[in-house]
């Protein structure tokens, strides 16, 4: 526990508000260079990366995360300075204290851990860090894949340190994720005074009726996994800042979260066909975040729910709930992916904190999948 504690609060002091690293990774690489692992920094653009694996045999277990942060929000809100690790109640309390500074601290005492005790271990472990998580998310986690890819290195399983717990550490995994589709969409109209109605032509009346009967769709029921894909607008705007003027467009941003049951191409085909149907006037442009993906349930699946019942004592819920992770990266050079790290119920938030309870929990856990998995 006080290991990873300690561990914790000095990646916590580092400002690594997204995409900077701040030092934490060469900090990391040099604990695990102790250990045995062949490091190797890979910086892409104005992001920091990680690769480091210790052995070259089969099987290759990796843990993966983040070591940039969100934004603080108001200082003057925090109760502390959230890049002073302060311990309080019980609690850890400082930015990235669960997402997911203490998830890193724990696979890395844990690894230690597991080396001192196996130093001759079967297969291989490996980390993969990243500072563009919490950013874009282009010149991270997906371009070590790409890396590894290209020189035919695949991983066997892979455990990512998110805060994927509800109420106690491991009561709640993630096996797979929801896709991410969003749109910008610009429909046209024609400028003009509010006394001339036939004059103009009104973009946002043009809209509504069509918002309305797109909002009302089912667009599928899901699956034993995922539930229905779900549609929300983001923000609508319009107008010239005059109450007196008939905007000429209005924009509209929204996003689909979509399951395996829809496509990103099938979203795209009904969405516009709606759009069609109502005879607007519009231009979009989409962005895909990520695809759906859903882990084969194997010998790591097992593992995490052994560990989390020997030491939470809870049956661990399989979820593929909450937004998108680097996970959707790594499911192309690994079938085995779950996401378990620490209760998340103050990610992102002021006065972000972890329970002093998982740095006892998050390493035991960890320690013992390694000890199942690469006997």
């Amino acid at each position: 526990m006080h290991a990873a504690l300690e561990l914790a609060q000095e990646l916590i002091r580092r400002r690594s508000v997204t995409p900077e690293d701040a030092g934490c990774q060469e900090f990391i690489a040099t604990r695990l260079a102790a250990a045995g692992f062949r490091c190797e920094p890979i910086r892409c653009g104005q992001v920091d990366n990680l690769w480091a694996r210790r052995g070259s045999a089969s099987p290759l277990l990796c843990f993966a995360g983040h070591t940039d942060v969100v934004p603080t929000g108001p200082l003057a809100e925090w109760h502390s300075d959230p890049f002073t690790p302060t311990l309080r109640d019980g609690k850890l309390y400082g930015r990235g204290a669960a997402d997911m500074k203490s998830s890193i601290a724990a696979f890395v005492v844990a690894t230690e851990a597991f080396v001192k005790e196996r130093p001759k271990h079967a297969g291989s472990i490996a980390f993969l860090l990243t500072s563009d998580e919490e950013g874009p998310s282009v010149d991270g986690t997906v371009r070590v894949v790409e890396h590894l890819k290209a020189r035919g290195e695949k991983l066997d399983y892979c455990i990512v340190g998110e805060p994927s717990s509800a109420s106690v550490v491991g009561d709640m995994v993630r096996v797979g994720r929801r896709g991410s589709l969003s749109a910008k969409l610009t429909v046209r109209g024609v400028q003009g005074h509010v006394a001339y109605p036939e004059q103009v032509r009104n973009p946002v009346h043009l809209l509504a009726p069509a918002l309305a009967e797109i909002a009302a769709v089912a667009w599928d029921e899901g699956n034993e996994f995922f539930p229905p894909t779900s549609f929300q607008v983001s923000n609508l705007n319009a107008g010239t800042g005059a109450e007196n003027v008939v905007p000429g467009s209005a924009e509209m941003l929204c996003n689909f979260r979509f399951s395996t049951a829809s496509t990103e191409a099938s979203l795209k085909e009904r969405f516009e066909a709606l759009l069609k149907k109502h005879k607007l006037d519009y231009a979009i442009a989409w962005t895909l975040g990520g695809k759906p993906f859903l882990s084969k349930q194997g010998k790591l699946t097992a593992a995490v729910q052994a560990a989390v019942q020997a030491h939470s004592g809870v049956k661990t819920q399989l979820s593929t709930a909450g937004g998108t992770s680097d996970g959707r990266f790594i499911i192309d050079i690994c079938p085995e992916i779950v996401e378990l790290g620490p209760v998340n119920a103050t990610i992102h938030k002021l006065n972000e904190h972890i329970e002093l309870a998982a740095f006892d929990r998050l390493p035991r856990i960890y320690l013992d999948i390694l000890r199942s998995l690469l006997p």
